[in-house]
Order: structure tokens, then sequence, then C-alpha cells
């Protein structure tokens, strides 16, 4: 048998290398978007897992177990300490412990009585162990237009503020967003778990 090799002549140019075909170099981007989206998607469902873990500590099983309460601010009236839509955590004190330049949250004496969040200007107390402040915002020039006599023997005093929480927590309960929290996290979750399950090991993905 005789083999008949090809010879190329001299100055010729060389056969150029066919085109990449399109969906080989397609299913290679598919491919890499595909390990990407594997390895992120657990981190990131793992992230939003945890902030709501501890949105739901701090806001629903904190009060009960260590005693204080959360407050939105819904005025300017102590920016720029306190933002409207900021969180205040305050803590229960003694009445008497209350003293001048204390953040208090209380109910007003006047109007619908509502809790409002200053800081306290003066303080006087009664024969009867009563306790009456006078309060002020930071951001408005006159003292509020009221003397009120601290109710009961505990007051609350402003401990720390979390900036824009209220806003989240307002927009978390719209109708249109409080369903998709209601069956979207258990459907991270439980896709979290299928994915921790049937994710193939790192040397799986290499022999792959």
């Amino acid at each position: 048998m005789t083999a008949v090799l090809p010879v190329r002549r001299p100055g010729a140019a060389s056969a150029l290398p066919p085109a990449a075909d399109e969906r080989s170099a397609a299913a290679h981007w598919a491919g890499t978007t595909r390990r990407i989206l594997g390895r992120v998607t657990p981190w990131l469902v793992r992230a939003i897992l945890g902030l709501a873990i501890v949105a739901f500590a701090v806001l629903a099983v904190g009060p009960h177990v260590f005693g204080y309460r959360t407050m939105t601010m819904l005025t300017s009236s102590m920016a720029p300490q306190i933002e409207p839509g900021d969180i205040t955590i305050v803590t229960p004190i003694a009445v008497s412990e209350v003293t001048e330049g204390m953040v208090i949250s209380y109910h007003i004496p006047v109007g619908d009585h509502s809790v409002v969040t200053h800081r306290v200007v003066s303080v006087e107390s009664g024969p009867a162990g009563t306790v009456t402040v006078q309060t002020k915002g930071d951001a408005n020039e006159a003292v509020d237009p009221w003397t009120a006599q601290l109710q009961g023997n505990t007051a609350y005093q402003v401990r720390a503020v979390i900036p824009e929480a209220g806003h989240l927590i307002q927009a978390l309960r719209t109708p249109t967003i409080a369903p998709v929290l209601l069956y979207g996290a258990p459907t991270l979750l439980v896709g979290w778990l299928l994915l921790s399950i049937w994710r193939p090991t790192r040397q799986e993905e290499d022999k792959a």
C-alpha cells in the first residue's frame, strides 16, 4: 500500500483552522454561568437568612428576653442623632434615675398621648416620689410646650439607634412585600437545603 502525503509548495499559505463553533462557545459560557451561580447562590441565601434571623432576634425575641423595647422614629425632632425611620432601642430605668441630658421615650400629657422621644432638659421630684420632666427635641428651637409627670415607677432611656431600619420594616409590611416574604423565605430555605445536598463536590466539578 502506498501512502500519499500532502506536500506544501514553497511559499504557499498555511490553511486556516475552521471557525469556532458558536454553539460550543455558547455552551461554554452557559456552563461558566451555571458554575458561578452555583457557588454564589448558596452564600447569597445564607446572607439573606442570616439577616432575617438577626432582625427577628433583635425585634421579636430580644424584647422578651432582655427587656428592651424598639420604637420607630417618625419625625426629625431629634435629628441628626435620630432621623425619621431610625429604630431606637430603649431600656427601662427607675423613674428616680432620670436626669437632665438623657434621651427618653414617654407618653406626652396632651392630645392623643402619643409616645415622643426627646431629651430631658429639667427634672423636678415631688414629695410623693413623683418625677416631672420638661423635654426638648435636639432639632427644635423651643422646649416642648408641656410638663410631663412620668407615670409609674419605670422610664425608658434610649440606648442605641439602628439607622433606616424602620423604613425597611415598613416596606416589609406592605401588602405587596409581606406575602413574598411569607412564602419566599421558606422557598429560599428549601432551595438552599437542596443545593447543599445535591450540589456536586469540588472533585466532581474538576472531573467534569
